[in-house]
């Protein structure tokens, strides 16, 4: 029995524990987690809008290196300004992804500003 106890004793002391964090913040953390899902929420819905609303022009944009509507759509995913040549370029070769009219390809254009905002 002891044997037992000890192999439990020895597994035990080999969890990590490190990842849950502090107990007396964790009702911080989850007033903190909420704020910010719901601030990314509202921003994802206000590219998404975007993208909906101006496709045809984004794609446009795309095609000639930057224009309004793109840099609208950079702008609502907080897509910092140093970031955005490397975005466009890469847009401009992965176009065919963006450019059919589908719910689809709206929504990796979404994807796109959201992964390269801040």
């Amino acid at each position: 029995m002891r044997i037992i106890w000890l192999g439990l004793v020895l597994a035990l002391g080999g969890c990590d524990m490190g990842h849950l964090g502090n107990p007396v913040m964790w009702p911080g953390m989850v007033v903190g987690s909420g704020i910010e899902n719901a601030s990314y929420n509202a921003r994802r819905t206000r590219v998404s809008g975007h993208v909906v609303t101006h496709q045809a022009e984004i794609l446009a944009d795309i095609r000639a290196g930057g224009g309004p509507a793109l840099m609208t759509g950079a702008d609502l995913a907080r897509v910092p300004p140093s970031v955005r040549p490397e975005m466009i370029r890469i847009m401009q070769s992965d176009i065919a992804k963006f450019t059919p009219n589908t719910a689809q390809a709206r929504e990796q254009l979404v994807v796109w500003f959201m992964v390269h905002g801040n």
